[in-house]
């Protein structure tokens, strides 16, 4: 299992500052020349992340509230707040910031979230780069508590989860992981295979 500090956002932050991580774990297709990498940090009110992905070829289809946007190229965080329980959040965006949030247990015990309003809640801004694109997005906190009423992110606060990359139907299908995944199919939706993420 791997293990990541999350550092904490200071008051001259920049994403520099920020150590980045590659999803170096790529299973279920051919090779492609995909690559992705993350950035997370908090502070007292939400988590931040900036996902960046080498991608010639980026597919932005959907936009709707209802839409799946893992079929197009996509960026995914899943996370368990509380250690010992089974439920997690999961957070995916396309380049168009249509999202799919989930929580609930694994597979079937599950509901989607839908959001009034996605960009004063969570502040999707994507960018297009000379080699693919970037997605930087916040998780406030007090969402979070609104499903899990004991999570206090506190430094020293363990808990799990994982960072994905993913394309259904992008013209090269691709799955990428942070913490290898064990099924012997595309499935991300496994607690079992999240790393150890921890506050500094």
């Amino acid at each position: 299992m791997k293990t990541l500090i999350i550092k904490r956002k200071t008051a001259d932050f920049t994403w520099d500052s920020i150590p980045e991580i590659e999803l170096e774990y790529m299973k279920w297709t051919e090779w492609t020349d995909i690559r992705t990498w993350v950035r997370i940090c908090y502070d007292d009110e939400a988590m931040y992340l900036r996902f960046a992905a080498k991608e010639s070829e980026i597919r932005a289809v959907f936009t709707g509230p209802a839409d799946p946007p893992c079929l197009d190229s996509c960026f995914e965080f899943f996370f368990s707040p509380i250690l010992g329980d089974n439920r997690y959040m999961n957070f995916e965006f396309n380049p168009n910031t249509c999202v799919h949030i989930g929580y609930g247990a694994p597979e079937h015990d599950r509901v989607r979230l839908i959001l009034h309003s996605v960009k004063d809640r969570l502040d999707p801004v994507v960018e297009y780069t000379d080699e693919g694109w970037t997605l930087t997005y916040k998780v406030p906190f007090e969402f979070i508590n609104m499903f899990f009423f004991d999570f206090e992110p506190t430094p020293g606060l363990e808990f799990r989860g994982n960072f994905y990359k993913c394309g259904d139907k992008t013209p090269h299908r691709h799955y990428l992981a942070w913490n290898p995944v064990t099924s012997e199919g595309p499935n991300f939706h496994r607690p079992q295979d999240f790393g150890k993420l921890i506050f500094e």
